[in-house]
Formats: C-alpha cells, structure tokens, sequence
C-alpha cells in the first residue's frame, strides 16, 4: 500500500477552525418578559393574566405583527376596534390600553407619544346597587353552609369576595373581634371589623376546617402556598394552622410536576353563583351580587350614623371621594326630600 505524505498540521489554524462558540442564551419570549417584568413589580397574578392576554389580542389583531415594529397608530386602532366594533366599555377599553402602556415602557423600554382621545375612554359614574336590610336577610336566608358565611362576612365586614376568600387562620381575631385584610385593593393591609353574631358560626366552622386539616397531614399533605417565598424562609409554615385557609376547597388539587396534593381556597365562582341563586329565590329585581354586600355594608353604616373617614378605613379607600358615593343613596338624598306634588 503506497505510503500517504500528509501535509503537516498547523496547531494555530486548526484551533481557529474548530474552536465553537459557547451557545447564546436563547431570548425569552415576548410575553415571558412580560409576565417577568409584571412579578418583578409585584403585580397580581389576575393582572398578569389580564395584561398578557391583551397584549396577545394586540398582537393578533394586527396579523402577527411584533410590537416593536408598532407605536401609537397602531394602538389607537385596536382601542377604536374595541370601542366601536365590540363595544367594550370604558373600562374595559382603558384596561387594555394600561396593559400595552406597560408592555412599551417597561418590557421594550419606549415611551408612548400623544395617542389621542380614544386611548382615555370616559368612565360613567354609576351609583351602586345597594340592598335594604330586608332584602339582605332574604337573600341570606337562601343560602346555608359555608356559602352563607361567606355572604354574612361580606356584608357584616365589608369584604371584597376575593377578600374573604383569601383569609387565613391568623388573621382573625376573636378576642378583638378584628378581621385583618392582607394585600387587599392596591397591595394594602387594613383592619375591620368581625361581627359579634358570627363568631359562634366561624369557630365551629373553623374546627371542621381543623379537623380536615389533621387529616390531609396524616395522608402526608395539609400543606398550603404562602406568598413571598415564605415557604423557603419558614419550612414548616405551610403546614401550621395558623396559615390554613378560612375557606378551603372541597378537594385536593395535586400539582402534576411534584406530585404534591394540597387544598386552595374556595373558588369564587361558586359564591358567585350561590348568591345568584339566592337573589332569585328571593324575589330581588335588583342586580345584586356578591359586591352588592359590600355596598349595603357602606350604606347601611352611613344610614347608622357612622362618621364616613370610618366608614373609610373600613373600606380600605385611599380618597374619602370614594366613600362619598354612598351618600347618594342614603335617605337624606333624593328619597328623604318630600316631593311638592305630595302636598297637593
């Protein structure tokens, strides 16, 4: 076999032949920035969703297009197609144009220009659904159970549904007869009140949920999600009592990654539809829902004499202005005016 004369190999050229770059780190996508930058700023988990289907209804609506290649036309096109051709109302509309605000400014780092008129719809003035006295006892009247806690808590403290939802253990206070709000409305904690006539009720109602709880430790669950990654600070914490929800779920929910199983709280479409029902069945034409309770609660204190910067706090309202559209409907309004034609 004749011999091959191979030309000799030159080190230096042959590193620079098969010398390979390390692998760039692939971009996130477009809507992972997004959802980064909304946690960074501590945004809720709904308004992340909420802004991130937007901004994907943005997207869609001009054919595919990348944000970066749009800027203020193409905005108020798609806040005019919302207006106009699917008649959303006006905060609907200004949602939306709060989450391409922030998609600009904070995840492709622009400042959005002039926009026009149609980007800042103007929001009516509605003045809010309230029930009498009567009509929340016979709308409580149809509900049992923990859903009938759940209303009493709304009206007799002023929650908001998610409010009560999200309680946990600790923050009630039978001593002092306080309920603690924690990142409510706004990222804000408050005080307010808990009613006297539901504490017998919450407590035996708090030992089932014990009780359950007990169980779901001995299967090898009972632990619950913590905010903040206090489960990283606090070990143990997910299983104490004191973090347990007030309202826990039926079933377990298994997380299908780790195979854990856990309890979440109630899911507030079924309060929601509870109370519907309830209104049916008692006879209301009033468009009443679970928020109706937490307006009747602001209402029926102002028509109890309660100074409104009270009232206030217990809202939990940054503007007393806020507060003040209750004294539309109390009697001392147009209802507590004697009409002339009455003396005729």
């Amino acid at each position: 076999m004749p011999e091959i004369n191979c030309p000799p190999i030159n080190c230096a050229s042959t590193s620079k032949i098969y010398t390979m770059r390390p692998p760039q780190p692939q971009k996130p996508r477009l809507l992972d920035q997004m959802r980064e930058a909304l946690r960074s700023r501590h945004y809720s988990r709904r308004t992340e969703q909420t802004y991130c289907l937007w901004v994907r209804r943005f997207i869609f609506f001009h054919k595919l297009r990348h944000p970066s290649e749009m800027a203020e036309p193409e905005i108020n096109a798609f806040l005019t197609h919302l207006a106009v051709r699917e008649k959303v109302s006006a905060s609907t509309q200004n949602q939306a144009l709060s989450a391409l605000l922030f998609l600009y400014r904070h995840v492709l780092g622009r400042e959005i220009g002039e926009l026009g008129e149609v980007i800042r719809a103007r929001r009516p003035h509605h003045i809010p659904v309230v029930m009498t006295r009567d009509e929340v006892r016979a709308v409580l009247a149809h509900l049992t159970g923990d859903k009938w806690l759940m209303a009493s808590l709304m009206y007799g403290a002023g929650l908001r549904l998610m409010e009560c939802l999200r309680l946990r253990v600790q923050d009630i206070d039978f001593a002092r007869n306080e309920i603690t709000v924690r990142d409510g409305k706004g990222a804000k904690d408050r005080m307010t009140m808990l009613p006297e006539s539901l504490k017998k009720p919450l407590q035996d109602h708090l030992r089932k949920v014990k009780a359950t709880q007990e169980r779901d430790l001995a299967e090898g669950w009972g632990r619950v999600q913590l905010p903040h990654a206090l489960d990283r600070k606090y070990p143990n914490a997910p299983a104490d009592w004191r973090w347990q929800w007030v309202f826990p779920q039926e079933n377990r929910w298994r997380n299908h990654r780790t195979r854990e199983e856990g309890r979440h709280h109630t899911d507030e479409s079924l309060i929601q539809k509870a109370v519907k029902d309830a209104v049916t069945k008692a006879g209301l034409t009033k468009r009443a829902t679970c928020h109706t309770f937490r307006h009747s609660f602001a209402t029926h204190l102002l028509e109890g004499g309660y100074d409104i910067r009270t009232v206030q706090e217990l809202l939990g309202h940054n503007d007393v202005k806020t507060t003040m559209i209750y004294t539309h409907v109390l009697n001392r309004g147009p209802s507590g005016v004697r009409s002339p034609v009455d003396g005729l």
